[in-house]
């Protein structure tokens, strides 16, 4: 019978939707087998909402998230983690100078989603994938998945999808309903019309808005393969 030895302890690098750091958080403690208190990871989270905006970077309008991203690596680091877990598909784009940056191994939810993706899904030829502009722009899912055809929405489609993550009444203003849960779905059903198979959940911010329900095909959430991976890499049995 294996038993429980010693668990990494786990960091995550938040702010960039602290919603959507909290709800990792949740997925990461749901996703661990516990029937205690003591069985469930030890975890750190730097929440720290003075990152700028990635999308913003990405396209040459804002500041580079790097320099502040690394100081809360950095506070991870001092408080003794082991791996580290970040829970925003646009700061991927960054991913190689943060690594850079520390010794501590950055869980990389992209190549995780797509060898997920790969392992789950080995005979979808077509994926929509849902993201923000920057990471539509930087192609990291694309780049990641390159023996399936990749589906993205139209300029006007995608106007919606941002609108949704970052306006008045979208995600990061607290809303997943309405207006918001709508277009999401009506951009949706444009890639389901055009083929997708799968649809990609590429913004951490879309997780929050419950459609389960009303999309046909598989919807994967790059925040929960990564919780898995994060259990999966913690917990260590001899």
């Amino acid at each position: 019978m294996k038993t429980k030895t010693h668990d990494k302890t786990v960091g995550i690098l938040g702010g960039m939707g602290s919603e959507s750091a909290a709800r990792f958080f949740l997925k990461v403690v749901r996703s661990t087998p516990a029937k205690k208190d003591q069985d469930h990871l030890r975890i750190f989270i730097d929440n720290n909402p003075n990152i700028p905006d990635r999308t913003q970077a990405i396209l040459g309008l804002g500041e580079s998230p790097v320099r502040e991203a690394t100081r809360s690596i950095d506070n991870l680091e001092n408080l003794g983690v082991d791996i580290i877990a970040m829970p925003c598909n646009t700061m991927h784009y960054f991913y190689s100078e943060l690594q850079e940056s520390t010794d501590i191994p950055i869980l990389n939810m992209i190549s995780e989603t797509a060898s997920y993706i790969h392992e789950t899904y080995p005979n979808v030829e077509k994926i929509g994938l849902l993201a923000t502009t920057g990471t539509m722009r930087s192609r990291l899912y694309h780049d990641a998945i390159n023996e399936i055809e990749i589906l993205g929405p139209d300029d006007e489609s995608q106007k919606k999808v941002m609108n949704s993550i970052y306006g008045e009444e979208g995600i990061k203003a607290g809303n997943t309903e309405g207006s918001t849960r709508n277009d999401i779905l009506e951009v949706i059903e444009v890639l389901l019309e055009e083929g997708a198979e799968a649809i990609i959940l590429g913004c951490t911010e879309l997780s929050l808005i419950s459609i389960k329900e009303e999309v046909p095909v598989p919807l994967i959430d790059p925040s929960q393969v990564l919780a898995d991976v994060v259990v999966k890499k913690a917990r260590l049995e001899d």
